[in-house]
Order: C-alpha cells, then structure tokens, then sequence
C-alpha cells in the first residue's frame, strides 16, 4: 500500500478493498482462473504449433541419420565425410545393431535398433536422459522412454533375444532421442558382443548441414555421402523430415482445439473482469461525490477506484500464473511421452505476456467506469448514490405483474431489466460458459468416437489366431532411415525358433464347428507393392463379409467383393488418384488391378494402410478370425472352448479386449475438460458479483418487502427468478454457438492431420443431449446466484431497512 502513501488516499483505497470483501474475492477469483485458463491454453499452444522442433533445435538432431556397411566404410573413411562441402556438425561413428528382446515376463519385443555410444552428448543427437544413467559397462542398456512399463523398468532385465544362450542386458535408464537415431542404446563393447552372436552390425553417422530444409536439399546431401564411399557403403538413411512430419501432424491436431479455448478464455476474462469492475465503481457514486466533497480531485478519484480493482486483480493475477504453470505441467509431460519429445515446459514469456495483458484489461476495464465517476457532479453523486434512476424497468415490473405467478418470482424476473448493461455482462458469461460446455462435450465424444473408428478389430466378441498369442509380436521394422540394408544370414540367430503356425483351414473348421457362432470373418495383416508408390505398403487383406469390422468411410463404401480396395486419403493424394480408379497391388508374387470403390478415415499418421479381398490373391490365407457370438452366449466361455480346440494346432482364442484410447486422445480429453472447468467457473464468479451487486443495491427494498410478510425461503425464490430468464437465454445462445464452433474445429483438426471428417465422428450430438446442455446455462446461474440468495434470505429485516 506504500504506493499510494498512508494519507487519505492510502486509507480510501485500503477501505474499498476491504469494505467490498466478495467483490474484492470475487476479482480476486476471476482474474485468477482467467489467467491460469489463459497460461495453459498459451502454454499448450506453444507446444503444439512446434514441439518436434523446439526439442530438435535443443538437442541438436540430426539432419541425416546414415548407416554405413563397416566392411566397405572404414572409420578413417567416414571421418573424411565429416569434411564435406556443407556438413556443419557430425557425430559418430558409432556400432550399431538390430535385435529383438524379450522381457521379464517372455514377451518378445519388436526389434529394436541398439546402438553403442560412451554417453548421451555429443556434438549432434544430444540424448537426453529422462531417468536412471547411461550404460557403462557391457550388460548394461538405456532404453527409449516410449518402451517404460511394469515389464521394462529400472533394473528390470532383457534378454538379447529367445535364444537359450542370449545375453542378459540390464536397464539402468530411459531416454529420448527427438531425432529417432536409436530405440536403445548400450557401450560399444556391448554392441560388438551381440555381433559375435550372429547379429548384423552396421556403422551409424549423425550429420547436421547448413541447407537441409527441404527434400531436395536432403536428397542432394544424402547423395554426397553417398558418393564420398565405395559404392553400396551406405546402406540406409533417414532425413529429420521425414520424423517432423509424423511429429508435427500429431502435434498439428491440437492447435485448433486448443486455440478455440484460448479465444474463449480470452472473451470470457474481458467480459467477466469488466463487469465486476464496472459493478465495483457504479456501485460507489454516493462515496466517489463525499470524496469530492472533502476535496479530492477528479484525478484522484480516478486513481483510487482504478486502484482498488488492481489490486486484487493483481494478486489473483499471479496466483493464476502459479495455477496455470501447476496444470500446464503434467499436460505438457503427457505431451512429450506421447510425441517423444525432450522436456517440455511453459514458455517463459507466457508468464510474461499472459499477465501484462491481463493487467491491461483490468486497468482499462476500470478506466473507463472511474473517468465516468471523476467526471460526475458532486451534488449529482451524492444524490444518486446507489438507486437506480427512477422510472427505470417499470415496464418490466408491471409486464411481469400480469403473469400468473407468485408475487416473488414476477419482482425478480423483472430485476434485470433495472441494470440492462449488467444484466447483459451476466447473460454473455453464461452463454460463453454454455458454448464451452457444449464445445467440449461435442469434442470429447467425437474424439472417442475416432477411437473407435481406428480400432475395428475391438468389435468382435472373440479373436481367433493362427499362432499362440503369447508368440505374436510387431514385425521388426526397417533399419534406421527407411534405407534397404544388404540381406545377411546372420539375421536369424541360431538358436532362435520361428513360433508354430496352425493350419488356417483347420482354424476356420475349428469356428464353424463351434456351436454359438453368429458370423466371422478372416484378415491377413500383411504388406503389399503398389505400382506408383516407392516401398511397401500396409495391407489389410479380408476373408467373408468383413462389414462389422470396416473402417469408416468419406466417401464411396467398403469392399464387397473380389476386384476392389479401400485407400485413405493419403493414398489418394499421394498417387493422384480418386474413387473409382485402378491401382495394381502385387502380393508375394501375385498381382491384380484392383478399382477404388472407397475413402477410408485413418488417422495413423504418415502411413499408408489399404483394404481389399482376400480373393484377389489366392495364395493368401488369413492369420486372424474375428468372431460374433449368438445372442445369450458368453464370449469368454466360447473362446476358451474355441482355445481348447485350436491350441493343439498351434492357434490361440481370445476374447477380444476393449479398445484402448490413444494417448493423443487421452491428452485432448483432459486438456478440454480442464479448460471447460475453468471458463464455467469464471462465468459462475461473473453471475455471483452480478447478483451480489444487484442484492445489495436492493437490500432497502428487501427488508420492506420481509416487513411485509416475505419469508426466507420467498426471498431465495426472488433472487434465483432474477437470473433465471438469463440462464435460459444464456442457454439458447451458448448450444447453437458451442454446436457450430464444434462443426468448425473438427474438420480443422482432420485437415491438420491429412484427412476428412466422418459423419459419425462429426453427429455426436443428439436431442437430449442439446436440451440438457441448454439446461445447463440455468444451472450454471442459479448455481452463481445461490450464494447471495442465501445471504439475502439470512438478512435481518431491520438490518435491512437501516441500509441505505
């Protein structure tokens, strides 16, 4: 308070902010969680608009991750690449391998890139260690982070393969690499022992150049490495481009979500801080003319009402920059598990930025009301005080009088109309707490919705595999960079055994025969050549009527016989194609021209997966049955039946687990229920000081009214009728506004990861639904009227009548 002195200026700033306690709180509150709702929204929207490359610029990732056959790449010939024309850093090389653990418990792990390195940094890739420490001696390994679980722990151990004579690793860390140089990582005499063991070794470099922001200039890099070796040196590469993209289209997705919130956030905190304060200064006209009765100056009327709503502005301000950073933590790190990226935090100058703007709106929401007051007659203010001026909502009065309802209820519907601008500072808060609340309604039940869609296999009642399940594992994937590594022998391990695989005639006897069979269908999860598209491509290859495990489709429909295919949208794009073209698919060694008959809605990233039947290629026979049961049959007693069957030939029989959400959706989902909570308790506080102004303006006419036979519990039913009408109009407005923005950030947030939108996904709402959300904008004022409703029902009536 030493900023306005201990004079007379001082004690009136010091006796408003006291005097108006629930206002005082009520500023306090608000401006609190307008801040905190906008540090996280900023925070997020930080995050996700660049985190791939925020975290690759701090690791320092690199440009070009190669891999190099030792036998033709010498180290002395690979440190001769580190002095070409544009490379600006380079790191290696280092000994690297590909191997396929198995856990504590026996599960066999995808294949995972090991590479040997003496610690995390380095002039390129600097690893970043999330916990435990690097490997150092041999037996020792760190792993990626996106591997942590029950089974994969600190200190749990992996065996280098299923061999009887694998070596034993032991986890000592976890760590990320931005950049996906490696899936572990492990000393150089580690790597060189898993060689001996028959494992394929190549030699890795890390390259950054000074031009390597387009493909061309990727392709024109990778050919010089190329070039500066024996041809057929360089075995494989992998461009940070290619990593961005799957990243960035992750990330992409919750920049228009979370922008939406933002703005709302934003709205809502103009709306609500300027209503209090102007409630605040309207509020004070009888003591703004005594002040300038005694003397003080038009300017300094100015400063001290100005200064009593920055101040507890301010304190709120800072507590909702500490709220904000405490929410925005644990919704950054799900972030950064999911992408995979270094450690994210809140951006510095958002705790800068967020704060100062903050402090702009309120210093100028309560500008403008107080020049207003500074600029009254003092007789005027004196006069006026805190009554309305006479004649004002009259109308409303007798209008509401006609109607056939108590005497209460009609006085408080009417009382809105007394102060029409607060009244409409109060509807706009509920209309913006309603369209948040139906916005993220219609956000997370299409997000679920799209989990669903992705997960087709989750429908059935019962798997049915022609392999143990207990042996299924993912198929190792490519070597580092997408590169084609020279084929070697050594690859399968001796002592490695491939799992038993049931005959899938026998299998599909086995479900036909089973009683309590509804339907069932066969899938082939395999990998096919397209002429026009270099590399492999994801196939789903179908066996019967595959319909109760089809994708969603945009356009056209699913495959319903021989000669025709499913693509995403990226198929299309990528080949020039559209619905109704031929493409030809090659499968082993067969090869069939197939017609576009639908658009499928995938979002699995930067892969391509396509459908068609299993008919056009008959060398193909299913490796999966997904199976119905009849109405009134347990799934579980029929798979174990089915199991006790199809065991023997080496096939396995499951009931079919519930579809997981992915931990993007589980991020988005809690990132829209948090910031929904915030605006609707911003709106409530914004009802509250509203309703708390207009009840003791009127606490005069409260006590007449009690002196007259007003019971409590009419006196309650007054206070709530008064923001009735404006919870229902808050409702009308707020669903159909939350219903359209819905409409429009969802196929924004498709667009942002290379698809459309399914009807499905988009109709999320329903009748019922719409209604209560309607409801809700009641609930949500009566809910910020209960509080001085109940003060003014406590009031003692000669209390009352001696306020003025």
């Amino acid at each position: 308070m030493s900023l306005f002195g201990n004079g007379a200026m001082g004690r009136v700033v010091r006796s408003g902010v006291g005097r108006r306690r629930v206002q005082t709180l009520v500023i306090a509150v608000a401006t609190m969680m307008a801040v905190a709702s906008a540090v996280v929204a900023g925070s997020l929207m930080v995050a996700a608009a660049a985190p791939f490359d925020n975290a690759f610029k701090k690791q320092q990732g690199a440009h070009i991750t190669a891999q190099f056959d030792p036998a033709k790449a010498s180290a002395a010939q690979l440190a001769q690449t580190t002095k070409l024309a544009g490379v600006t850093a380079s790191a290696g090389p280092y000994p690297s391998t590909a191997f396929r653990p198995v856990d504590q418990s026996g599960f066999r792990m995808p294949t995972l890139t090991l590479v040997g390195r003496s610690g995390p940094d380095g002039d390129v890739d600097r690893v970043e260690l999330k916990s435990g420490r690097w490997a150092q001696k041999p037996g020792e390994i760190v792993v990626d982070a996106s591997f942590q679980g029950p089974s994969v722990e600190i200190g749990s151990t992996l065996k280098a393969s299923n061999a009887a004579n694998a070596p034993t690793l032991s986890v000592v860390g976890f760590a990320v690499s931005v950049g996906k140089s490696a899936d572990a990582w492990a000393t150089s005499a580690q790597v060189d022992a898993l060689a001996a063991l028959g494992n394929p070794v190549t030699s890795q470099m890390l390259y950054r150049f000074d031009a390597a922001g387009t493909k061309e200039q990727i392709l024109a890099d990778r050919k010089k490495l190329a070039a500066s070796v024996e041809s057929g040196a360089l075995v494989g590469t992998q461009s940070w481009l290619d990593t961005k993209r799957v990243a960035d289209q992750g990330a992409a997705a919750t920049v228009p979500f979370v922008m939406a919130f933002g703005v709302l956030g934003i709205v809502m905190s103009v709306i609500i801080v300027s209503s209090v304060i102007s409630g605040a200064v309207g509020t004070s006209l009888r003591r703004i003319g005594i002040l300038k009765a005694i003397g003080f100056t038009p300017r300094e009327v100015v400063r001290a009402y100005v200064a009593q709503a920055l101040i507890p502005a301010g304190v709120g301000i800072a507590l909702g920059v500490v709220l904000g950073n405490l929410l925005a933590v644990p919704l950054l790190a799900d972030t950064e598990s999911v992408y995979g990226n270094v450690s994210l935090s809140v951006a510095w100058w958002v705790d800068v930025v967020v704060p100062a703007a903050a402090l702009f709106v309120v210093w100028l929401a309560a500008l403008i009301p107080a020049r207003r007051a500074g600029r009254l007659n003092t007789v005027e203010a004196i006069a006026v005080g805190r009554a309305p001026r006479p004649g004002r909502g009259q109308w409303a009065h007798r209008a509401m009088g006609r109607l056939p309802l108590p005497r209460p209820v009609t006085y408080g519907l009417a009382t809105p109309f007394t102060h029409p601008v607060r009244a409409l500072a109060m509807l706009l808060a509920v209309a913006f707490g309603t369209v948040a609340a139906t916005f993220a309604v219609g956000l997370t039940s299409s997000l679920n919705e799209v989990g669903k869609s992705q997960d087709p296999e989750s429908r059935a009642a019962v798997t049915v595999s022609t392999v143990k399940l207990n042996d299924i594992a993912p198929p190792p994937p490519p070597p580092v960079g997408g590169g084609v590594a020279s084929p070697s022998p050594s690859s399968s391990a001796a002592g490695t055994s491939e799992p038993k695989v049931a005959d899938p005639a026998k299998v599909r006897a086995a479900v036909e025969s089973e009683a309590g069979l509804k339907s069932y269908y066969g899938k082939l999860q395999t990998e096919v050549a397209v002429a026009g598209v270099s590399g492999s491509v994801q196939a789903s290859l179908y066996e019967g009527d595959s319909r109760s495990g089809s994708y969603e489709m945009l356009s056209g429909h699913w495959i319903t016989g021989k000669g025709q295919v499913v693509v995403p949208t990226r198929f299309l794009e990528r080949t020039s194609t559209k619905v109704g073209d031929t493409v030809r698919m090659t499968f082993e060694k067969e090869t069939a021209d197939l017609r576009i008959v639908g658009e499928s809605f995938d979002t699995s990233g930067n892969e391509l997966e396509i459908h068609a039947d299993m008919a056009n290629f008959p060398s193909a026979e299913p490796d999966t049955f997904l199976v119905e049961v009849k109405s009134g049959v347990s799934a579980d007693e029929f798979a174990q039946k089915l199991a006790a069957v199809v065991q023997p030939l080496g096939g396995d029989a499951t009931t079919a687990p519930a579809s997981e959400q992915s931990g993007v959706i589980l991020i988005m989902d809690a990132m829209a229920v948090l910031l929904t909570l915030m605006l609707i308790a911003v709106a409530g506080l914004g009802v509250l000081n509203s309703v708390v102004l207009d009840t003791r303006e009127r606490v005069h006419d409260l006590g007449v009214c009690k002196a007259i036979g007003m019971s409590p519990r009419q006196t309650v039913s007054l206070v709530l009728a008064s923001v009735t009408a404006i919870g229902v109009t808050g409702g009308l407005l707020g669903v159909p506004a939350g219903y359209l923005l819905h409409g429009i950030v969802m196929p924004v947030m498709g667009r942002a990861v290379g698809t459309g939108m399914p009807s499905p996904v988009l109709d999320v709402y329903g009748p019922v639904e719409l209604v209560l959300l309607g409801l809700g904008g009641v609930v949500l004022a009566m809910l910020g009227a209960m509080i001085p409703a109940g003060w003014a029902a406590r009031a003692r009536t000669a209390t009352a009548l001696r306020t003025e």
